[in-house]
């Protein structure tokens, strides 16, 4: 396996986009600690192997959609078996996940969308690695410190931010005109 695909090399991708499963999980689900544990990892193990073979850093977006998880009106089958390994049915998890969100795991970028007609928000980001030393930035375009971090909603565009505030929302708010008459 060449040295760049290493599995280690896109364990930030990963944790950034677990993460962001996760935090569905615990704020809308009557999940426990020991469970959110359980799903993390499993997941995290999940994506990590089926990842293995279509990580490409010098070339980010081949493979891109093969490492898209999506739920729609299908369940993604790995978020599934994760889901089902805490004892999750997938009719659980659909009123626990958003019901239209891609999310988009590449080399030095997860993103993610909530609706169709959504904002694309990033969750992490992170330059190649250069003298052993990754540089990361957030979602503002501004850099972190050489050890990978994710922040909880780093991105700083309004729409994403907004989309997160209102976690119960299934799909971003639809824009609206209201008139008045007299």
């Amino acid at each position: 396996m060449h040295t760049l695909c290493a599995r280690g090399t896109m364990k930030p991708e990963i944790n950034a986009a677990v993460g962001f499963l996760s935090r569905f999980l615990r704020i809308k689900g009557h999940v426990n600690d020991r469970q959110l544990q359980t799903f993390n990892q499993t997941l995290q193990d999940i994506l990590a192997e089926q990842y293995k073979h279509h990580w490409f850093p010098d070339r980010p977006n081949k493979g891109s959609g093969y490492r898209c998880i999506r739920i729609n009106h299908k369940m993604d089958p790995l978020v599934g078996q994760a889901g089902q390994r805490i004892g999750l049915t997938i009719q659980q998890l659909y009123l626990l996940l958003p019901s239209e969100l891609t999310l988009w795991v590449d080399p030095f970028e997860v993103s993610y969308r909530i609706g169709e007609d959504g904002s694309i928000c990033v969750l992490y980001e992170s330059l190649p690695i250069t003298n052993g030393n990754p540089s990361v930035t957030t979602g503002n375009g501004h850099p972190s410190s050489s050890v990978a971090q994710v922040s909880p909603m780093v991105d700083s565009r309004i729409s994403c931010k907004e989309e997160l505030m209102v976690l119960g929302r299934t799909s971003p708010a639809k824009p609206y005109m209201m008139t008045v008459s007299s």
